[in-house]
């Protein structure tokens, strides 16, 4: 996939749930610590919000990262992200994406409408309206994590499983993959936490060393938590931590030894 960042990915890298939803409510929210090497190169949070669009109730969901420290020297990013999605159906409304990194800068708003199966793009930097035929039931880049939260049963998982969604980003049509790697309790700050390992399949590009080169942990309880993501990029790699977290719907569970 063609310019996909870094932040987005470690913002969204989150998996999934069995009943619709039953993993997440408005209120939910994730603070990162994104590590690159020993060095804590930025901080990213990710936010449920309820809220309406066009008298339509939706949850608003807002990420944001921004570089710091020694990342910020060489390569500096300020991401800004937002979906809004149906409430009963996962499907998104409007994708927002404001970006800069290292230079590279996008200010791109996506209207979808599932009707007519059209997504309408205005691209703010250049003052550009297109659109777009999509598939039945398109996800952006963000509500595609939340869709895939409420509608897999990961009981029924098997190592080596892959989960495929239409996807729609800037102005092109992507079939996204997340293989399931297995179960492992893992050691964070706030103590063991079993987990559910997934691998999304990115195409290499200028970010990503090769297409498996992202890993991702989350619970393994209803809350489908995101709580650990690494990733090999061109120039070393970078590991984020759950660094807060609050609204769960779920009681948290740690593993007691």
């Amino acid at each position: 996939m063609k310019k996909i960042t870094i932040v987005l990915l470690l913002l969204t890298a989150v998996a999934m749930a069995q009943d619709k939803h039953s993993s997440f409510q408005a209120g939910e929210w994730f603070k990162f610590r994104i590590h690159y090497g020993v060095f804590t190169a930025s901080y990213a949070t990710l936010e449920v919000k309820s809220e309406t669009l066009n008298e339509r109730p939706v949850y608003h969901i807002v990420g944001e990262g921004k570089s710091s420290g020694i990342l910020s020297v060489f390569f500096k990013v300020e991401d800004y992200y937002e979906t809004y999605i149906d409430r009963k159906e996962v499907i998104p409304y409007r994708f927002i994406r404001k970006i800069n990194e290292g230079g590279h800068i996008k200010d791109i708003e996506i209207n979808f409408d599932h009707e007519t199966k059209k997504a309408h793009v205005f691209n703010k930097k250049y003052n550009k309206k297109e659109s777009f035929s999509v598939k039945q039931g398109v996800q952006d880049m963000m509500s595609s994590f939340y869709y895939l939260r409420n509608n897999i049963d990961v009981s029924s998982l098997q190592k080596g499983n892959e989960q495929l969604v239409n996807m729609f980003f800037d102005n092109e049509n992507y079939l996204f993959k997340l293989r399931f790697l297995g179960r492992e309790i893992i050691k964070t700050k706030f103590g063991k936490i079993r987990c559910l390992k997934f691998r999304p399949i990115v195409q290499a590009d200028r970010v990503f060393k090769e297409e498996e080169s992202l890993t991702v942990w989350v619970s393994d309880d209803e809350n489908r938590m995101p709580v650990r993501i690494k990733a090999d990029i061109l120039v070393g790699s970078i590991k984020a931590d759950l660094e807060g977290f609050k609204g769960l719907k779920h009681p948290f569970k740690i593993v007691v030894d």
